[in-house]
């Protein structure tokens, strides 16, 4: 792995930074959150038409850029560093590479270009409060999320050559004004029980939508509500949905390569703001900056950050050489997305908790900029975590721990943990 950015990596950063720093003043960004879109429509469309990020990751027959998760989490790491609110994450993160795994040829020339663009914006919708767990991020996804044939959840049925849902999904981002939805529901009950993917446009009749408050206004969320609604399968269907769960897991990996950086920007910036008013505030009639206590915290800060970005680089490069963009050692993504995820997220909330409590005073107030990082670390812990489970279950997709067969039940590390430890002594 070269962690040098390529002189195309370096423009990409630049030119989304450039774009984001006229719209950067906190009055922006907390009137945009307000608005019945959730996000600055303006900035979407100079994010979206002058820089393409739809398309980032989008092949150039689609009418993409031909980039890759490295690139995507590049610019995902600007738009942490401003916290700005966009249909981005679920779209070109989550909804784009099930759309290009499952798709069918036809469905990709329909809605890919368009996505591509700016034109239309899409999220994926999974039932209940497991979004973490249907993208393989805390814990196997089985499918049982999905409903497994129980009550609840999103059924699937069909009808007459076409597909109807019925059910409810309570976290989907951006699910309030998404064109397109990618929903997750059960289908065949016990006999053939199969979780599948469902195509349902945004104005479909039978589909309810409602926002939700949400503590990250910046995250914007909504319970969505399917009534008899009539929807497309993605895909074919001649795997009978033995494809959807891997690829649910796949594309968690990139999602969380993605939020990784995204979470890594908005702790650098916490800190860059952070240091900016220790340098300034000063007490006993010298910035409280040169004490040494405040040196140390900060010191511990700087090294989360640093640790937290090389792992979430390291993600998204894997994430790429498991789509053919390197050859090597790594034929498959490693499961270390998580990983990196956890440890991004703990770095936002140090960073954040650190700028409240530095702040002094004013910090601990509601309406500062502090709190604004802080609940992003919080929102994004709620939905994809918590971290200790993230950890968790990379350890055990690592067989990082295992069962040693004459230790009975009792956890030892694998041999080659052993060893490695050994090593380091």
């Amino acid at each position: 792995m070269d962690a040098t950015c390529t002189v195309e990596q370096d423009e990409i950063r630049r030119a989304v930074r450039e774009v984001l720093t006229k719209r950067r003043a906190a009055e922006g960004l907390r009137a945009a959150v307000r608005t019945p879109a959730g996000y600055d429509a303006a900035l979407w469309e100079a994010l979206a038409g002058r820089l393409g990020l739809p398309g980032l990751a989008l092949p150039e027959e689609y009418g993409g850029v031909g980039c890759g998760p490295v690139e995507l989490a590049l610019a995902g790491e600007e738009l942490g560093r401003a916290l700005v609110p966009s249909p981005l994450f679920a779209t070109a993160a989550l909804a784009v590479p099930l759309l290009l795994r499952l798709g069918t040829a036809r469905q990709r020339t329909a809605l890919l270009p368009r996505i591509a663009s700016g034109g239309l914006t899409a999220t994926l919708a999974v039932p209940g409060a497991v979004l973490g767990a249907a993208l393989g991020l805390t814990g196997g996804n089985g499918g049982d999320w999905a409903g497994g044939g129980r009550a609840g959840g999103v059924q699937a049925t069909a009808a007459t050559g076409t597909w109807r849902l019925y059910g409810q999904a309570d976290q989907v981002l951006d699910g309030h004004s998404a064109g397109l939805l990618l929903v997750a529901a059960h289908t065949g009950g016990f006999a053939r029980s199969r979780t599948l993917l469902f195509l349902v446009r945004g104005d479909a009749p039978g589909l309810v939508r409602t926002r939700r408050t949400t503590l990250d206004e910046t995250r914007a969320q909504a319970r969505v509500e399917l009534r008899d609604v009539q929807a497309e399968l993605l895909g074919d269907g001649d795997g009978e949905g033995a494809e959807v769960l891997p690829a649910l897991a796949d594309v968690g990996e990139r999602a969380a390569a993605v939020l990784a950086a995204e979470a890594v920007g908005a702790a650098d910036e916490a800190l860059a703001r952070t240091l900016g008013h220790v340098r300034e505030r000063e007490q006993f009639g010298r910035p409280i900056g040169s004490f040494q206590a405040v040196k140390h915290r900060l010191a511990d800060v700087y090294v989360r950050v640093c640790a937290a970005r090389s792992a979430a680089y390291y993600a998204a490069w894997a994430a790429g050489a498991a789509d053919g963009e390197h050859v090597g050692a790594l034929a498959v993504a490693e499961p270390g997305a998580g990983l990196a995820l956890a440890c991004a997220l703990d770095a936002l909330r140090t960073a954040a908790a650190e700028a409240v409590q530095l702040h002094g005073g004013t910090g601990f107030t509601w309406e500062h900029d502090a709190h604004l990082f802080f609940k992003r670390a919080s929102g994004d812990e709620l939905l994809f975590g918590p971290a200790h489970r993230l950890r968790a279950h990379a350890a055990e997709r690592a067989g990082l721990f295992a069962l040693h067969p004459d230790a009975g039940r009792a956890p030892v590390r694998v041999e080659r943990a052993a060893a490695a430890e050994e090593a380091a002594l």
